[in-house]
């Protein structure tokens, strides 16, 4: 790969097959792919106009990410209140509610620091962190401590979620870039 990226450095504007011919690479599926790929990081390592082209494709691809991962994320609720009387739909709006939930205070900070220089975006993820901890509490019927440790293990799990995802997503959106 870095032999595809130095040589794509050296000569931006060369084809794929010159480039394999150049370099002695067999002209398969697999070269050709390579060499497509570092053309791509050359370009968003080098343009402000292609790092803003991947960023807004792996926003796009988020969304879709995100559809996904709520009902996986439902399945750890549905185990953790197993004894409870709750259906997979049941927890599976209180999920999409809570992230209703969230995108409405990020949207506030949002607004907030387009129309002034004022960002506190701790601030806002502590409210949103009480209102989860409390809409579990009152949704669950659970005391403060099986709720707290809930709390936490789902908040981990949601965390660990999230960051394989943004991996995914970050990797599937190189890979169409």
């Amino acid at each position: 790969m870095d032999a595809f990226i130095n040589y794509q450095k050296k000569y931006p504007n060369s084809t794929i097959d010159n480039a394999l011919d150049s370099l002695k690479q067999e002209k398969k599926f697999i070269n050709r792919f390579l060499y497509s790929r570092a053309k791509a990081i050359v370009s968003i390592a080098h343009k402000n106009k292609s790092q803003e082209q991947f960023i807004n494709q792996m926003l796009s691809y988020s969304s879709v990410a995100l559809f996904v991962l709520l009902p996986l994320f439902t399945i750890f609720l549905n185990v953790l209140y197993l004894r409870r009387k709750h259906t997979y739909v049941d927890h599976l709006i209180f999920v999409f509610h809570t992230q209703t939930v969230f995108f409405m205070f990020l949207s506030i900070v949002f607004l907030i620091s387009f129309f002034t220089d004022i960002t506190h975006t701790w601030i806002i993820l502590l409210l949103f962190l009480m209102y989860l901890f409390l809409a579990m509490k009152k949704f669950y019927n659970q005391g403060y401590f099986k709720t707290g440790l809930k709390f936490l293990f789902l908040n981990a799990v949601y965390f660990l979620m999230g960051t394989i995802g943004v991996v995914i997503v970050g990797l599937i959106s190189f890979v169409l870039y």
